[in-house]
């Protein structure tokens, strides 16, 4: 539901809001695509009952690297195991897991000879995030959720390799059969246990970066990094955006069809598909498509789908058809 991104996941799921000119679940598939060091032959979407226009974006990101896309239903929100199991019919052979609400910045292709991969990142303060302990053989020996006392710094972000994906299914279902919660929910922690007690050895995948899309704030921030890496390999700017007695500054993503008139735009802004920009000073934030901008001052904001927005020195979050003007 993505209640801590409301207003923009009021008609757009988390997953599918625009950061850096692509949805967030496309930039994570991609990138795991990335550090993969052979072909993906599918991608499970597992989903609430978001829609058919929904379904065809992910099932065209799929496509968009050569992959078979499934949709799969999860319609109780049971937990992170439950929901995994919702797409059984995928967990064969080698399988990554990823929730669709972080992205990450790794240099790296991943030893696909282990067992089982986590992602881990070094962070400060651990007591929000699950957490893994290593032994000296940097294999995992413990899997702590949410610890108030330290234990370990090293936060698992939410993506896993598993070398045999039937084995995976396998706890899975142990886990269902017999009705085993934790806090009410069946979790993929729980089966990882499981697995480590018989003999199966994660290792930690270090990231070089972490990126949170949990809240405004945070988003507008992965935005910018975004930016600043993508910079090096894609081109930012299409070809038909408009761009009149404006100074842009990079950088910036703007999609076709933009307009940006007697404005100053950047850094780190991205601009969604035929948004218009008049007499205006923007910079790091994120402007859906659609919408119009003018006589505005405004940085670190989010403006949704067809918003419109005149007259206004802000930090901003605006949601899709909000109109606000002074």
């Amino acid at each position: 539901m993505g209640k801590r991104m409301r207003p923009h996941t009021l008609t757009v799921p988390k997953p599918l809001i625009h950061v850096a000119g692509k949805p967030i679940v496309q930039r994570l598939v991609e990138d795991i695509a990335a550090v993969v060091d052979e072909k993906i032959d599918e991608i499970a979407f597992v989903v609430g009952r978001f829609g058919g226009e929904v379904e065809e974006n992910l099932l065209s990101i799929a496509d968009s690297l050569g992959a078979k896309g499934k949709i799969c239903y999860q319609d109780l929100p049971l937990g992170t195991a439950h929901a995994i199991l919702c797409a059984h019919e995928t967990l064969t052979g080698k399988v990554i897991v990823a929730f669709a609400d972080t992205l990450f910045k790794a240099d790296f292709k991943f030893d696909q000879e282990n067992d089982g991969i986590i992602w881990v990142q070094k962070i400060e303060d651990p007591r929000a995030f699950g957490v893994v302990k290593v032994n000296a053989d940097n294999v995992i020996t413990d899997f702590i959720e949410k610890p108030q006392n330290f234990v370990s710094n090293l936060a698992i972000i939410g993506i896993y390799f598993f070398k045999d994906g039937d084995n995976l299914k396998k706890e899975l279902n142990y886990l269902i059969d017999n009705n085993i919660k934790e806090k009410g929910e069946f979790q993929l922690t729980n089966a990882l246990e499981n697995m480590k007690g018989k003999g199966i050895k994660f290792s930690p995948g270090q990231i070089s970066e972490w990126l949170d899309c949990g809240n405004k704030d945070a988003t507008v921030y992965t935005n910018q990094r975004i930016l600043e890496f993508k910079s090096k390999s894609e081109k930012l700017v299409n070809d038909s955006a408009v761009i009149e007695n404006s100074v842009v500054i990079p950088p910036c993503y703007i999609e076709p069809g933009v307009k940006i008139i007697n404005s100053i735009v950047g850094p780190h802004v991205s601009i969604g598909v035929k948004t218009v920009i008049t007499n205006s000073i923007v910079s790091n934030s994120i402007i859906q498509a659609h919408s119009k901008i003018s006589n505005s001052n405004f940085t670190n904001s989010m403006i949704g789908n067809n918003a419109e927005l005149e007259g206004r020195t802000l930090d901003l979050s605006v949601g899709d058809f909000n109109a606000i003007k002074q």
